[in-house]
């Protein structure tokens, strides 16, 4: 018999325990760090056939780094992570292994050193266990390429875990890790968590660092809007994670330490929160409307205030119209050389009256944007950031939807950008365009704010469903803090029924 089947009861009590729990669980000696990775490959070897998370692995690698984990803790070591297994996105550079974005044209590129924000956790303690799934460049709600294939979500493998950090999402939904690292530019961290039922945080605009993500492997530019964060599936593990990436950036630090605020409450009762469940001129969706009045009872339940928006003085919220059509603006500006527009967004394009402000034009004039107007765009952006300071003088909190739906069913069809998706209104199903699922997800991006999405149960068809809190620019503690305490009330994270914990159960899967 095996010290890993010896230790079985423990190893599957901490199959869907918190990266905390499970740091302790080492710490104590309860478990060792190779038997619990043990009990993590068995896991991945078990369900990974069906979900496609975790595309990338080195075993022996992992193998050497637990027995390293081990002997440290045997020393009488301590660090946050020490011991405990992790996966990563595809994206960032993790030495030795392939960094793609799941594109076939750097499917040799293997990266020489970790990114800062890997070291960092592996400089904490952490195993890389390996890589989890991505779409093709990053630019998708759902995750897969040429390279790795189709990743599935754990609750229904007939749907999509989101994109872009897919893979981080349903590694940790499906119990394989307790921590993941991913990036956000679209509701990329926040949305696959929202699909997946776990934890996600968007922080706060280059508080992470951004180095070594993306391809080619080892670059120095940041991409405007862009951040790194972590997904969990406990609220405290992402406050955890985040303080161990911060201060990563080796030339700001020669200068200045970020140091965050605490979080502005200890106590629900004490959040003043603006809730949004509405698109300014777009219909409210039967989702939309579902997760944001689970949480306000909550909330009220709890004793929290909560506000409208047709509560509001006039001019007090930043202007959400102009807000998403700077976002687009940027958001497709911010690559040097953008992907090509399909014939049908060229012909459009083409065809677009010269006041045509819309997003949509945005989005159209974005990849062959004038630096000039990039530059009253940019200037919009610090604009709306001060009005969103002024907000949340009043407020501690915003809390909107993270997207229209939850997780959907694949659609893989071409172009990506002719996609539509069933979405329920009141008045019946509606197929709703690519394009106009990010309002949400985009909301908190372009002022750079940080944003938690929480999960709040499950919907009528037993998909998890979430919510995001965003809050005050460099205030990060206060989201995370706000989803700890409706976690303690309300619990947060539910497993996915056929992914018990236990590995000798011969349970089925979705």
């Amino acid at each position: 018999m095996t010290t890993q089947d010896l230790h079985r009861p423990l190893l599957d009590s901490l199959t869907f325990a918190s990266a905390r729990a499970q740091a302790e669980a080492l710490a104590d000696g309860r478990v060792s760090a190779v038997d619990l990775l043990e009990h993590v490959l068995e896991r991945i070897n078990r369900f990974d056939n069906d979900i496609n998370a975790v595309v990338a692995r080195n075993d022996e690698g992992a193998r050497a780094a637990a027995r390293e984990a081990d002997a440290a803790l045997a020393r009488g070591e301590r660090r946050p992570l020490l011991g405990v297994p992790i996966t990563v996105k595809e994206s960032f550079d993790v030495a030795g292994f392939v960094t793609s974005s799941g594109n076939p044209d750097f499917a040799n590129n293997v990266a020489a050193q970790d990114s800062l924000a890997v070291a960092a956790l592996r400089g904490a303690g952490a195993v890389i266990v390996g890589k989890s799934n991505v779409p093709l460049a990053l630019a998708d709600l759902q995750s897969y390429n040429l390279i790795y294939g189709v990743s599935n979500n754990p609750w229904d493998l007939a749907r999509t875990p989101g994109g872009s950090s897919g893979g981080s999402a349903a590694a940790l939904a499906a119990g394989y890790v307790a921590l993941e690292l991913g990036t956000d530019i679209g509701g990329s961290i926040r949305i696959p968590a929202h699909f997946n039922g776990v934890y996600g945080h968007k922080p706060t605009a280059g508080l992470v660092a951004m180095r070594g993500t993306s391809v080619p492997s080892g670059r120095l530019a940041d991409r405007d809007l862009s951040v790194a964060g972590p997904l969990a599936r406990t609220a405290s593990d992402l406050e955890l994670a985040l303080d161990l990436l911060l201060n990563l950036e080796p030339l700001a630090a020669k200068a200045w330490k970020a140091t965050l605020p605490p979080a502005r409450h200890a106590n629900l009762k004490d959040f003043r929160v603006l809730v949004i469940d509405q698109w300014p001129g777009s219909a409210r969706s039967l989702h939309e409307a579902l997760v944001v009045e689970r949480v306000v009872e909550r909330l009220r339940t709890q004793g929290v205030k909560v506000t409208r928006p047709s509560e509001l003085p006039a001019g007090l919220l930043p202007d959400l119209t102009q807000s998403h059509r700077v976002y687009r603006s940027l958001l497709g500006s911010s690559l040097a050389t953008p992907p090509a527009l399909s014939k049908a967004a060229q012909k459009r394009l083409e065809t677009l009256a010269p006041d045509d402000h819309s997003a949509d034009a945005a989005w159209l004039r974005a990849p062959t944007l004038r630096h000039s107007d990039w530059l009253k765009d940019n200037e919009i952006r610090v604009s709306l950031r001060h009005q969103w300071e002024r907000l949340f003088e009043t407020f501690d909190l915003v809390v909107t939807p993270v997207a229209p739906l939850p997780a959907f069913r694949h659609n893989h069809s071409e172009p990506k950008d002719a996609r539509t998706y069933p979405v329920e209104f009141e008045d019946g199903t509606r197929e709703v365009r690519f394009l106009d699922l990010f309002h949400w997800a985009g909301l908190p991006v372009l002022p750079g704010l940080p944003a938690t999405s929480f999960p709040v149960g499950l919907d009528d068809d037993g998909l998890p469903v979430s919510a995001q809190a965003v809050g005050p620019y460099l205030e990060d503690r206060t989201t995370i803090a706000f989803a700890a305490l409706l976690e303690e009330v309300y619990g947060g994270f539910i497993a996915p029924p056929g992914y018990d914990a236990d590995l000798t159960a011969g349970a089925s899967r979705p």
